[in-house]
């Protein structure tokens, strides 16, 4: 009797695992997705097809946490993206894209994570890729998703390792984005079991000089001529943590007065601060970089401002972030000092970081 039932519990075990990693055809029907209004199901190609001009479609009663997830996407030439978000839960998720118009560019794939409902692409440039894609027909976008990480794959070709998933959630809803119009077809997902073993995870090495703690405030609607330093000692502060990077995701900790309108969001800012003790005074290099803008603070006084915007030195001007960017030498007082950072974005990454040499 005892063997009877180990083996009729293998068995299910078994029919379980296999039933895990079986792929999921997601038919382009009304009753599989919620969509935008502006969203059309139509036949096409000999093919069921959903076109989205702008927002994201998700599909209905779907919980998502490893696996794959491919669709289809129609060639197009025109400027626009088209791409597969997964692990959606409130207003954070994951993102790939493919921009089609770039063809055979640099950032022609690209990841970002989406903290309350912002894109980050601008503090991620590693997460990017060359890709060719065809002029005509279809072209598959693929995702192997791991616990921690990710692998990217066109048309069978794997372009990208996302080494580290962002924002931390381990399940969620999958769906599509566009943005100025694709056609989509042919979505598929699988569902893998949670126990298979992760690729590895790549920690960066760690800079015993990055800041790796700020103390920040809230989101505040940015008034240039309202800001006023007085004001700081006010405000409350939460301690947060950076990337080993020493990148701080702003997003990530802090929701906008107004976000998910890209460049149509009204300016936010935060407040960063950290202490720095010294036992004489003397000058110290302060290396940082930031976006989308910053006014650099020590002991109360202003030290710096610049904007580092997308498109704000050319049209081809990404706004990409690096660490040594921006050096600064700060006249340290005896004992305590205070660095405090108005940090100013519109859209497409609220980044700072920083380093003492």
């Amino acid at each position: 009797m005892k063997e009877l039932l180990y083996l009729l519990i293998s068995l299910l075990g078994f029919q379980f695992a296999t039933a895990q990693n079986i792929s999921t055809k997601i038919e382009m029907i009304p009753s599989q997705w919620d969509v935008p209004d502006s969203a059309l199901f139509e036949k096409f190609d000999n093919r069921e097809t959903l076109v989205l001009k702008d927002g994201r479609a998700t599909v209905k009663n779907q919980n998502f946490t490893i696996g794959t997830i491919e669709v289809d996407v129609y060639a197009n030439s025109k400027r626009s993206f088209a791409g597969i978000s997964f692990r959606e839960h409130n207003d954070n998720l994951e993102e790939v894209y493919m921009r089609m118009h770039k063809s055979n560019q640099v950032d022609a794939v690209q990841y970002t994570p989406m903290f309350n409902n912002e894109s980050n692409w601008q503090l991620y440039r590693e997460y990017q890729a060359k890709v060719s894609f065809k002029d005509y027909g279809w072209n598959t976008l693929r995702i192997d998703v791991y616990r921690h990480n990710a692998e990217v794959f066109v048309n069978n070709v794997k372009v990208m390792i996302v080494d580290r998933l962002r924002t931390n959630q381990g399940e969620g809803e999958i769906g599509l984005w566009a943005l100025f119009g694709n056609r989509f077809s042919n979505f598929r997902v699988t569902h893998k079991d949670v126990s298979e073993k992760s690729s590895t995870v790549r920690i960066p090495v760690n800079d015993t000089n990055i800041i790796t703690n700020w103390d920040i405030t809230k989101a505040f609607l940015y008034e240039e001529e309202k800001l006023n330093f007085e004001d700081f000692s006010q405000d409350i502060y939460t301690n947060v943590s950076t990337e080993e990077s020493g990148l701080l995701p702003i997003s990530k900790y802090v929701r906008k007065t107004s976000a998910g309108s890209f460049e149509q969001n009204n300016e936010n800012y935060i407040v960063a601060s950290t202490t720095i003790y010294s036992e004489k005074r003397k000058v110290q290099l302060f290396s940082f970089d930031y976006s989308d803008k910053i006014i650099v603070y020590l002991n109360g006084k202003p030290y710096f401002s610049g904007n580092n915007a997308f498109r704000q030195k050319g049209v081809q001007y990404m706004g990409h972030m690096e660490i040594n960017t921006n050096k600064l030498y700060l006249p340290l007082e005896k004992g305590t000092n205070e660095i405090h950072c108005v940090v100013i974005d519109k859209a497409n990454g609220w980044g700072l970081m920083a380093k003492l040499e």
